[in-house]
């Protein structure tokens, strides 16, 4: 995800706790929010994909 949009989430979670957001921004948030987690979790799933395990046999 680009810098620039979690710099955003940032500060629309700031203004969100000082004077409040406008339905625009709610949705703005919303949408920004969604896409970082699917990166997490895009990236989670691939590290996961990428584990091999190896049984040595006792």
């Amino acid at each position: 995800m680009e810098r620039r949009k979690i710099e955003r989430i940032n500060e629309l979670a700031k203004k969100s706790k000082t004077v409040g957001l406008s339905e625009t921004e709610i949705a703005e948030r919303d949408a920004l929010r969604r896409e970082y987690l699917d990166a997490i979790r895009q990236n989670f799933k691939q590290t996961l994909d990428s584990i091999e395990i190896i049984d040595k046999g006792e």
